[in-house]
């Protein structure tokens, strides 16, 4: 998640990456809040890479969870993530893990062309799923099988795209679900990362990846806000000067260092979405949206006067905002909750599916030059 392509350390004194700085905590994140269930979700986590993901989104310290295994391939990693995580129960991979019938849900933070194979074995044995970015790495088919395995399974799939709970975006879900926005007309997003070398990854598959394979963060600034799909994309992608992003430097054979795309969305509007890993100056995600009766750049400007309440909902007291924006605590409240109410996670299946697949298509416009193409849409019945 948002950690593609920054030079420095994970959290030293040179440079933490883009997206890794800690949010400060509010003196009122937790006014209000209220426990929904005494109930605690037996969750098993997997995944301890360069990120240390697994353990930076709270689930050890929710009220309404108790981490009872975890699992990473690196033995020292694994080791790690239970002492992060106050587990005494590790398993040496996650085909091991979710044989566990303790375990009830299961986050996974594995390497990116993984999630699907492993949100898929997951179901399959009957775990509620929460998932990093993206849903699926650069196939079409793997969205298939994913959502099949989501229907079979009737579990809760969750991806933890950060920008959902960003404070700005999750403002502008709030003002168009009251019909401030009114149909979005343009919509921007944009997220910039950049890097001369590759950071560390398991078997190198961040080196050289494709732009638009990793479009979540900036797709958000349109999905995330409407809860609707792109139709059809043209994107360009502009040749990099950095020579791992030269197509004979990486397994991808990907060119471009820099992704354009111009989306056709569900309401009928446009949405331009931009991913960058080449260009150096400001990093992160941002976005704004134009609609027919208001605007959103850092604040609402439009024609309602009256507007629903705009901040974020209260945390328990115990759970850290994280980074992204401080959004990483609230993708797991969110995950928990609809576990307890049985109700959908913010950024189901279908959202998940359709912040993915539509950067998977934007790839291969790009490399057809910026030909138009339709994108898959998807549904649960």
């Amino acid at each position: 998640m948002g950690v593609l392509g920054a030079g420095g350390s994970l959290m030293g004194a040179e440079k933490v990456i883009a997206g890794f700085e800690r949010a400060t905590r509010p003196d009122d994140a937790s006014k209000n809040w209220e426990p929904v269930s005494d109930q605690k979700v037996k969750v098993g986590i997997i995944g301890y890479g360069f990120c240390k993901f697994g353990a930076d989104f709270s689930f050890q310290t929710h009220p309404n969870v108790e981490v009872v295994a975890v699992s990473d391939l690196i033995p020292e990693r694994c080791e790690a993530l239970a002492k992060a995580c106050k587990c005494s129960k590790t398993y040496p991979s996650l085909e091991e893990l979710v044989k566990d019938d303790s375990i009830e849900a299961v986050y996974i933070a594995t390497d990116a062309p993984s999630h699907a194979r492993h949100c898929i074995e997951a179901l399959h044995h009957g775990k509620h799923v929460a998932c990093a970015v993206p849903a699926v790495f650069g196939s079409v088919e793997d969205a298939d099988a994913l959502l099949e395995a989501v229907k079979k399974s009737g579990k809760k799939y969750a991806m933890f795209e950060t920008s959902a709970f960003r404070a700005e975006l999750y403002a502008m879900r709030q003002i168009y679900s009251a019909g401030a926005f009114g149909e979005l007309v343009y919509a921007e997003g944009e997220y910039y990362h950049y890097g001369v070398e590759n950071l560390p990854s398991y078997k190198g598959w961040r080196d050289g990846v494709p732009p638009q394979w990793y479009p979540t963060h900036s797709n958000a600034f349109h999905i995330c806000v409407t809860g609707g799909s792109f139709t059809e994309v043209s994107c360009m992608g502009q040749p990099s000067i950095l020579p791992r992003l030269q197509p004979d430097n990486n397994r991808y054979k990907n060119p471009f260092g820099t992704e354009v795309a111009q989306f056709r969305t569900s309401e009928g509007g446009m949405a331009r979405m931009v991913v960058s890993w080449d260009t150096p100056g400001a990093e992160g995600e941002k976005g704004r949206v134009r609609g027919q009766r208001g605007s959103f750049y850092t604040e609402y400007q439009g024609l309602d006067k009256k507007l629903p309440g705009l901040a974020r909902p209260p945390l328990p007291p115990t759970v850290s905002l994280g980074g992204h924006g401080g959004s990483h605590g609230y993708l797991t409240d969110d995950f928990i909750v609809s576990i307890l109410l049985d109700r959908k996670p913010t950024v189901d299946i279908i959202t998940s599916l359709n912040l993915s697949v539509s950067g998977v298509i934007a790839h291969q416009s790009a490399l057809q030059g910026g030909e138009l193409l339709k994108i898959p849409q998807y549904t649960l019945s």
